[in-house]
């Protein structure tokens, strides 16, 4: 469970706990009254009260104690509930602070990852710096790729890099941002680049890549739509910890396409049926050339 759910768990048990004892607090008045009863009942009892209502007082006291007995057992009943319920709180209390420690670990080495890759950054600057020879190549270098793979950052230690290395692994050429941007490079004119030098556009759908907070990912789904506009490019989804709903709320045309799933199919999988579409494609050229030569 999330630390969410455990809180979730703890708020609901405070207002079971609430509950009861206002429930328990309205039973012990309703003892403590009937109790002030027989007490008045009893004082009205002197020595020149009759037989009769004496033994009409006796009967009532009688009933006012009855009903007390019950109302103090039903307090002692909630009283249980109570100290049962308290204790299901503190066990819940428990794991949400387990849970939160959890979770805080969990973004530190986020954090410490995010801080590694910039050392790596500058590292790899420092390196590019010393080899002039090298940065001039990659400005004049206009390589082409199988495939553009869109995705959230998050995303990538889940999914997304081990994707990768499987496209790899099939021969494909990725362009994959976390070995194409360096440090100082604009975003905007590697990705647009990206973009248009990519057969294939796999955009890696989650959580994380249709927050409404992510600018690059928009700009990035928005760029392949329109290269698929002009020049018959085809977006390939994948849907990571998503549900169709969630698809379809983010973008109706998007949810319409055939996409593969995760909660399904391996990255080796995926990898394996996009390196099926090269195949497929390389086929139909063929034949295609074949009849074209026959023809002639």
């Amino acid at each position: 469970m999330s630390s969410e759910q455990y809180q979730r768990t703890v708020n609901s048990l405070d207002k079971e706990i609430a509950d009861l004892e206002k429930k328990k607090a309205a039973k012990d008045k309703e003892v403590a009254n009937l109790q002030g009863k027989i007490n008045s009942m009893k004082k009205s009892i002197t020595s020149h009260t009759s037989q009769s209502t004496l033994n009409s007082k006796m009967r009532q006291i009688a009933s006012y104690e009855s009903d007390q007995a019950k109302k103090s057992n039903d307090s002692a009943e909630l009283g249980k509930k109570m100290a049962e319920k308290r204790k299901k709180r503190a066990d819940a209390y428990l794991k949400l602070q387990k849970e939160q420690q959890k979770e805080q670990r969990k973004q530190d080495d986020i954090n410490r990852k995010v801080q590694a890759s910039y050392e790596a950054q500058i590292e790899e600057l420092q390196q590019l710096l010393q080899s002039p020879a090298t940065i001039a190549n990659e400005i004049l270098s206009d390589e082409e790729y199988d495939v553009f793979v869109s995705h959230a950052y998050e995303d990538k230690e889940s999914f997304v890099d081990e994707f990768v290395e499987a496209l790899r692994n099939q021969g494909l050429k990725v362009w994959y941002d976390t070995d194409k941007l360096k440090w100082g490079d604009s975003m905007r004119e590697k990705i647009d680049k990206g973009l248009a030098k990519s057969r294939y556009g796999v955009v890696v759908l989650s959580p994380n890549y249709i927050a409404e907070h992510k600018y690059w990912t928009k700009a990035e789904l928005n760029g392949l739509f329109q290269v698929e506009t002009v020049n018959g490019k085809t977006i390939l989804p994948i849907w990571h910890n998503l549900t169709k709903k969630q698809v379809v709320e983010y973008s109706p045309i998007i949810a319409d396409r055939k996409a593969m799933t995760t909660a399904l199919m391996t990255p080796q999988e995926i990898a394996e049926a996009l390196k099926a579409l090269f195949t497929s494609e390389n086929l139909e050229e063929t034949e295609n050339g074949q009849t074209e030569n026959a023809q002639l």
